[in-house]
């Protein structure tokens, strides 16, 4: 099987790779194996020299790097830099702070001495997704390695020259052979690698669907699974939100990486006092956006990673706009023969509608509106994924109390909902489990010993 990297900006097919066969797959499990035989017991000062230079890779090369993101899935160029600089400060975090989130934890007992050790597990296998194909890596990747871990890369297929060139990277900043591998598979190859004894735990990065699939034959086979999927995010803006400033970042958060993010806002659900005014302000702001070469800087957002992708938005919109969502700023597809898609905003979103009910992966905002504060979270809450969130108001212990009463994995109050290297990410109900970054994240993929000493 071909694997092809094809720009979504011109539909330019630019490199085909062959599939790893099922003999040069077991050769790359079974050299992950011996890997962490020894892996496991270089010191945490040893590993946070490799990763630092990698660190330092990352940010002297963020525009060679960042421009092969953007010809694969077709991000903005600044943006796709951006990405890769963070992937940095993620190594950077964990090469200085691992050590520390996996000493030995003393627990008072009536022992002589008890403790828990923290000890890696082994090969660890990724299933990373397109849409920010550096970062989604790196969030496995150093904490994974930090902690003794080795990794196996199963990327999105649409991105192959993503996962070579992280796995370039690693390999250059000096890490011993074979403690990071890119495993060129399709999706259909995952099952045999998670069956494979070496591998002892899988993390998926992707759709409710994949990370169903995943974690079913992840649990047969009694093997550990961290899932980070779909999400719905809610924007709250309540009747004393600074409107000007939540418009502002209601379109930058149903924007970003054009809409094809997990935790990008994609139902705006508004108190119905200042919904209009609300409505208003955002459709101005998302109506200014440029589009065009994601490789200029005067775009604001290119295509989506793939034109199915875009016919397959188009779709959820018509069958809203069918059920009586009424199209409020008018955009779509850019011809039928690409992967552009243009803003748009859609109000009167019931429950029914996909806009209401479905992840809407592209630059479509669903506006929603609410009596009070109290049916805002109940339309929030009515949703099967609970991943992030936002809340607008200009009293800040209102906007905790708020917080508090989502569904998520993650709330912001009055902020546009990320991820970085020093809080958990990950979500609840249909959004997932497990978490990644932060202390949290580099303890899901080690053994939680007890030691006891009589």
């Amino acid at each position: 099987m071909a694997i092809q990297s094809i720009n979504p900006a011109t539909g330019e097919v630019i490199k085909t790779y062959e599939a790893d066969n099922p003999e040069e797959v077991n050769r790359k499990i079974e050299a992950a194996e011996k890997a962490f035989e020894s892996w496991r017991e270089v010191s945490f000062k040893e590993r946070a020299k490799y990763m630092h230079r990698q660190a330092d890779i990352l940010e002297q090369e963020a525009e060679k790097y960042g421009k092969i993101i953007t010809l694969e899935m077709g991000k903005p160029l600044k943006d796709a830099i951006a990405e890769v600089k963070k992937c940095a400060k993620a190594c950077r975090y964990y090469a200085d702070n691992a050590a520390d989130f996996l000493k030995d934890e003393i627990i008072e007992t009536d022992a002589s001495k008890s403790m828990i050790a923290y000890e890696p597990l082994g090969v660890v296998l990724a299933v990373m997704p397109w849409n920010f194909p550096f970062w989604q890596a790196y969030r496995f990747l150093a904490p994974a390695l930090m902690a003794g871990n080795i990794g196996l890369l199963k990327h999105a297929s649409n991105v192959p020259q993503c996962a070579l060139a992280i796995e370039e990277i690693v390999r250059n900043s000096g890490f011993p052979d074979n403690v990071f591998q890119t495993l060129l598979i399709s999706s259909k190859d995952v099952e045999a690698v998670i069956k494979n004894p070496v591998v002892k735990a899988v993390t998926l990065t992707g759709s409710e669907g994949a990370g169903a699939q995943v974690a079913e034959i992840a649990g047969r086979e009694i093997k550990k699974t961290v899932l980070e999927l779909g999400g719905s995010d809610a924007f709250i803006v309540l009747d004393d939100a600074d409107l000007d400033k939540a418009a502002e970042v209601a379109v930058k958060s149903r924007m970003v990486n054009t809409g094809q993010s997990c935790i990008a806002a994609k139902r705006f659900i508004v108190v119905e006092s200042i919904a209009d005014a609300f409505i208003e302000k955002m459709k101005a702001k998302m109506a200014n956006l440029i589009t065009g070469n994601p490789l200029t800087d005067e775009t604001d957002y290119g295509p989506l990673a793939r034109k199915d992708l875009a016919e397959d938005l188009e779709k959820q919109v018509k069958a809203s706009v069918e059920k009586g969502a009424e199209v409020v700023l008018d955009g779509g597809r850019n011809g039928n023969d690409n992967a552009y898609f243009n803003p748009m905003i859609l109000k009167n979103v019931k429950p029914g509608m996909p806009a209401y009910e479905e992840e809407m992966f592209g630059p479509v905002a669903a506006v929603m509106v609410a009596k009070d504060e109290n049916e805002a979270v109940k339309i929030a809450n009515d949703s099967r994924f609970g991943l992030g969130g936002a809340v607008w108001t200009q009293d800040k212990e209102r906007g905790l109390r708020v917080a508090r009463k989502v569904e998520t994995g993650a709330m912001f109050v009055n902020a546009l909902v990320a991820s970085t290297p020093e809080m958990p990410f990950g979500g609840v109900k249909k959004s997932g489990y497990g978490r990644e970054l932060s202390y949290l994240g580099i303890r899901e993929f080690v053994n939680q010993k007890s030691i006891w000493v009589a």
